[in-house]
């Protein structure tokens, strides 16, 4: 029981101390490793919507050549945690579903555009849709989130 109130204190002094001093943005674009360590970055956050952009390089391909699907999922989930976050709460996915349409190749500056489809209290769900810079669609991914109820304390989204 003490293990779980000392957990609780904890996340709450980190949520005061941290979170007050920075916006989500900041946040997403700094202690999101993974995304940040390939290459990808936050670039807009507005209440139920995101931009991450990457630009697809060689550490990106796969073995055909081209770039691999794991890459642009973590773009679109990028983008999917800066929307789901802005609705003012800890969330994160609990189901998500992706589909391909085309091949992204190396060069190609990939954006994630992330918009609320569904505010649900508890369980909001996001569309995210994965574009080159010149327009063509190269994935659809469609996520829900599950809302924690614990307040996020940043000093803005931006």
């Amino acid at each position: 029981m003490y293990d779980l109130i000392f957990i609780f204190i904890t996340f709450v002094i980190w949520n005061i101390i941290i979170c007050c001093k920075m916006t989500l943005k900041e946040h997403l674009n700094s202690d999101d490793r993974f995304a940040s360590d390939a290459g990808m970055q936050v670039i807009e956050i507005k209440y139920g919507y995101a931009i991450t952009k990457m630009v697809v390089e060689k550490r990106h391909l796969n073995a055909g050549g081209i770039c691999q699907g794991g890459a642009i999922f973590t773009l679109a989930d990028l983008a999917f945690a800066a929307a789901v976050n802005s609705l003012g709460n800890l969330a994160f996915a609990i189901n998500s579903t992706i589909y391909y349409h085309t091949a992204a190749t190396l060069g190609m500056e990939l954006t994630a555009t992330a918009r609320l489809v569904s505010d649900q209290p508890k369980l909001p769900a996001i569309e995210v849709i994965v574009t080159a810079q010149d327009g063509t669609h190269i994935a659809t991914f469609s996520a829900q989130g599950y809302n924690k109820r614990i307040p996020n304390n940043f000093s803005a989204l931006e």
